[in-house]
């Protein structure tokens, strides 16, 4: 959801999924923020979330968009959303698939209890708090399980 107090930008340059976008010099999004920006095309709205990957000087910002571009302008409006993108967690969204936006693909947002949202790009866990596990991974395939047994969990 979009902080009001946040400055909006707009779209000065779009090469396929990289989007620059020009925001005031003190209302620069940090890296990871999520943007939103909102197309209209042939009578259909349709919003495009980006991602900041690259501070480039001048008040610009460097996004990959995480869906197609077709149809954008230069001088379209960018919503700076102040939070990076995050996918629900927990037990209730087990056994559904998810775009990379954690948005449920095989069923609508209600029907997912989540109980969580994180970050898709968070700190990892400190060195001393992980459990290594010794159980392998069955892959099902004789071959592989014989011969390159592998690890769960890497």
């Amino acid at each position: 959801m979009a902080d009001e107090t946040l400055p909006n930008g707009r779209v000065v340059r779009v090469i396929g999924p990289v989007v620059d976008a020009e925001f005031p010099p003190d209302g620069l999004p940090e890296i990871h923020t999520a943007l939103r920006i909102e197309l209209r095309l042939e009578g259909e709205t349709r919003v495009v979330t980006c991602e900041v990957a690259q501070h480039i000087g001048e008040g610009l910002v460097r996004a990959i968009a995480l869906k197609p571009t077709d149809g954008m302008v230069r001088g379209a409006p960018v919503v700076n959303t102040g939070s990076p993108i995050s996918v629900p967690v927990g037990e209730g969204v087990l056994g559904h698939v998810y775009n990379v936006l954690g948005e449920p693909l095989d069923t609508s947002p209600e029907n997912i209890h989540a109980a969580d949202r994180w970050p898709i790009h968070r700190e990892p866990p400190p060195f001393d708090e992980l459990e290594p596990k010794q159980v392998m991974l069955e892959t099902g395939i004789k071959v592989i399980d014989l011969l390159e047994p592998y690890v769960q969990g890497g």
